[in-house]
């Protein structure tokens, strides 16, 4: 992975948890982690919980950032949510969510959250 994907996925990861909180989530986890599975946010609001994929680019040679979520990678965050819900089972209700972020030079950052993501 080079530096700069990766400061790119940072950079979106922390503009996406800002973007979160302004429409009211907590952020419950950031980056958390279950054998091979990662969720970017886990977050919650209105006593759901939230699992959030997030996406961000900088061009669009590949396509807008959501497109590049996989059948695989929903099905790998669903398995990461039981895990998540079976080591806190407070939680009887979760949803999962794709925000896309992107960052074209000179233009406005551009935010697409599809909420109740499911195959």
């Amino acid at each position: 992975m080079s530096y700069q994907h990766h400061d790119t996925g940072k950079k979106g990861e922390d503009m996406a948890v800002d973007y979160l909180q302004n429409l009211q989530f907590t952020i419950l986890h950031r980056n958390w982690r279950y054998a091979h599975y990662e969720i970017d946010v886990i977050a919650s609001r209105n006593n759901l919980l939230h699992i959030i994929e997030v996406k961000t680019r900088c061009n669009l040679q590949f396509g807008h950032p959501e497109e590049s979520v996989s059948k695989k990678k929903i099905n790998n965050l669903l398995r990461g949510a039981r895990a998540y819900m079976n080591k806190n089972p407070q939680w009887q209700q979760v949803q999962l969510n794709i925000l896309s972020i992107t960052m074209l030079p000179g233009q406005p950052v551009e935010y697409f959250f599809i909420e109740d993501v499911f195959l």
